[in-house]
């Protein structure tokens, strides 16, 4: 269902002594997402607002505001009649021949959530108006997925109402499902005669599930096709094996950048109509009738939908990405993209989002580094999930990790906290809590410091297992690019050191990379992030 940001895989820091010192590599630039415990912390939404300030900032650069949906329109223009690359798909049916006599093609959007720039949706109207089928596109709406919250599924089902809404400009048909794919999908496609499936690719253990019981259950004469509609470089393409780190993969994606960082064709009104017609979705019901936690609200700073996303990012172009390179590691100053929402959901095409950036002339540094996170580090974190099935365990750990971690894990700690009130940021660090503070209350944490916070769980909590588990749990309920391969990642590196090497060793941490509250202080002002997030007196 949900999920995406971009949580650093890798920090270049120099160690003296037993403290950081060095500048961090590797920024978190977008964000994640957290669950659900006996007690929530009391949740009061945050607003922040970018768009007056980005209106200014365009005249300053001499574009008016919305500069960057009309020129990406007219890029698309320009792109119709492109060559889709079939290095995108997959067959997941062994059949490849459309059904004769079918009434349509579906596209089961899941993990890309929008309808320009998505490369399944893309090929699913090349292949109906090949075949002069109408085009049709499903979702599925599971009851709970892991540890999401009202915040994400309200978030995502927003999303989805653009969509819908765009969809009927186009003559496609939109539908909602809820259930399980495997129990709703087959008897759909049945029902409404398609002659084949298209999705989308999401790497995590649950979407795969989804997959197969879909596979198993479609007639074996319909033919199910999967593009990667997520990657710049589709996950199989840019390596067929688990990657050690950025160092192994990055010349893999790099040298395979010019075949698919290329422009996306418009998708356009479809030219044949469907004689039958989707039901149409109560929006409002279905909000209402979500079997999720409540208590976890909805955030006023980023609006839902790829019309939200191309204004932030558009607000990032205009205002941040300058600053990208030199102040993303600083949790005061505002020079991330602040992307990882619309990502994680799909409502953002991350390609789109690099050939956008790539086109700025005035901040090469920043430019490269933003790329950097954005495509290798981020399609990494996509490559360790897909080829390691415990990407969110210490089984899947590296074995010197593991063998570290098991060797200090009767060390002493020096506090020893619940989860409960890590959850309720009733730690000793001010610090902490105030990283913690901004998960709840903003649905998102800065990235230099979300490494900070893994860390010191794994350095208060009982042991390292629970110490994952925690940091997933928390992430995953809070954030709003929680359940993602990028969040898991990140907790992974943190606590497990994915991505990493062995450092000097030391208590707790064994040969796992530190951080500490001293470092953090020679890094940014945090007296000043502290008294941002500082608790309200009762």
């Amino acid at each position: 269902m949900l999920r995406i940001g971009l949580l650093s895989t890798r920090m270049n820091i120099r160690y003296s002594g037993r403290e950081l010192l060095g500048a961090i590599r590797g920024p978190n630039t977008l964000v994640h997402h957290i669950t659900m415990s006996a007690k929530k912390p009391n949740l009061k939404r945050k607003k922040e607002s970018p768009s007056s300030s980005a209106a200014k900032q365009s005249k300053l650069t001499g574009r008016e505001s919305g500069w960057l949906e009309r020129e990406v329109a007219e890029l698309r223009r320009e792109a119709q009649g492109s060559k889709f690359n079939k290095k995108r798909l997959r067959y997941i049916s062994e059949t490849q021949k459309i059904k004769q006599g079918s009434d349509g093609v579906l596209y089961w959007m899941s993990r890309d959530q929008r309808i320009q720039d998505n490369w399944a949706l893309i090929y699913a109207q090349q292949l109906a108006m090949t075949e002069k089928l109408p085009l049709h596109i499903c979702f599925c709406l599971v009851p709970r997925y892991l540890d999401a919250t009202y915040r994400q599924y309200a978030f995502m089902l927003k999303g989805l109402r653009e969509v819908a809404k765009e969809c009927k400009g186009l003559d496609i048909q939109f539908h909602l499902l809820s259930g399980e794919p495997g129990h709703k999908l087959p008897a759909f496609v049945e029902n409404w005669k398609f002659g084949a499936v298209v999705t989308d690719f999401n790497p995590l253990r649950i979407p795969l599930e989804w997959i197969e019981s879909v596979k198993k259950e479609l007639p074996s004469d319909i033919t199910f096709i999967q593009v990667d509609a997520h990657n710049v470089v589709p996950c199989w393409e840019a390596s067929g094996k688990l990657e050690y780190g950025a160092r192994t993969i990055r010349g893999k994606i790099n040298k395979l950048l010019p075949e698919f960082l290329t422009e996306f064709p418009l998708v356009d009104t479809h030219p044949h109509s469907a004689s039958r017609t989707a039901e149409p979705v109560d929006w409002e019901e279905v909000l209402s009738s979500l079997e999720v936690d409540r208590s976890v609200g909805e955030v006023d700073w980023a609006q839902p939908g790829t019309s939200g996303g191309m204004a932030m990012l558009e607000s990032f172009i205009e205002q941040r990405l300058r600053l990208f390179a030199t102040h993303r590691n600083n949790p005061n100053c505002d020079a991330i993209s602040q992307l990882s929402p619309w990502i994680h959901t799909g409502q953002l095409s991350a390609q789109r989002v690099v050939r956008q950036v790539k086109r700025e002339k005035n901040a090469s540094e920043s430019v490269a580094s933003f790329t950097e996170e954005l495509v290798v580090r981020r399609e990494l974190a996509d490559n360790f999930c897909f080829y390691n099935n415990n990407y969110d365990n210490i089984s899947g750990a590296y074995d010197w990790a593991k063998n570290t971690l098991q060797q200090h894990a009767k060390d002493s700690r020096p506090y020893v906290y619940t989860k409960e009130q890590l959850e309720n940021s009733r730690t000793h660090d001010q610090l902490w809590n105030a990283a913690q503070r901004q998960l709840v209350l903003e649905g998102k944490m800065h990235g230099f410091l979300r490494m900070y916070w893994a860390k010191k769980i794994l350095e208060w909590t009982a042991s390292p297992e629970e110490a994952l588990s925690i940091a997933i749990y928390l992430n995953d309920c809070y954030s709003l690019d929680g359940c993602d391969p990028n969040g898991y990642v990140g907790c992974m590196w943190s606590i497990c050191g994915i991505h990493d090497q062995g450092w000097a060793e030391r208590p707790i941490f064994g040969k796992i990379r530190y951080m500490n509250y001293a470092g953090c202080k020679r890094k940014f002002d945090v007296a000043q992030f502290e008294r941002k997030y500082a608790a309200k007196k009762a």
